[in-house]
């Protein structure tokens, strides 16, 4: 059977990471509307067409940012098939900004199906592993609500340390909201 080249950037054993297409917003979309009840109130991802192309068109064109889903590999697809995969999730990395400064601003979200399984914890690694090497940047940070219990855990799973509170830092679901501020650098994954 010839090789199927993989689309994915980057793969561990059960995850791999891939651009947001705009090809991917039936299957996008769907996942966030199942997963409402998880994501309230922490997060809002797009649940219908038109809002996932404007999302999708910012990450995908805006060179400030840069989009991943976090994918299932399907361990035993169809012959003929090539890699199958579902969306367990999304990683986004925001206000890139070059120069000396060399970071991004993590956001990240997990779908229902996927929740608690692992499967964010090794796309979040492909993805800082990716920033790190690809990307070449140096420092990545992510602002959590301190109330968001499963996003701190996973944070702090994938090697980012408590650096400091932000009272009031973003307007969410009608309020301005406090978060805790979380980043690594290059030289952590490096060198742990």
């Amino acid at each position: 059977m010839p090789h199927i080249p993989s689309r994915h950037l980057a793969e561990g054993p059960r995850v791999g990471i891939r651009h947001f297409t705009y090809e991917d917003g039936a299957e996008f979309t769907a996942r966030a509307r199942e997963s409402k009840d998880l994501h309230h109130p922490w997060l809002f991802p797009p649940d219908s067409a038109q809002a996932y192309e404007a999302y999708a068109g910012r990450l995908i064109e805006d060179r400030t940012k840069a989009g991943f889903l976090v994918c299932e590999k399907d361990p035993d697809p169809a012959p003929g098939d090539g890699p199958g995969s579902s969306i367990a999730g999304f990683v986004n990395i925001n206000n890139i900004v070059e120069g000396g400064f060399l970071s991004g601003a993590l956001g990240y979200g997990a779908f229902a199906h996927a929740a608690g399984r692992g499967l964010m914890r090794e796309g979040l690694d492909l993805v800082v592993r990716y920033a790190f090497g690809p990307m070449r940047l140096h420092r990545l940070e992510i602002n959590v609500q301190p109330g968001n219990a499963a996003s701190i855990a996973l944070a702090r799973s994938c090697g980012f340390h408590l650096e400091g509170f932000s009272p009031r830092m973003l307007y969410l679901d009608g309020a301005w909201r406090d978060h805790q501020r979380w980043a690594i650098t290059a030289e952590t994954v490096t060198s742990g």
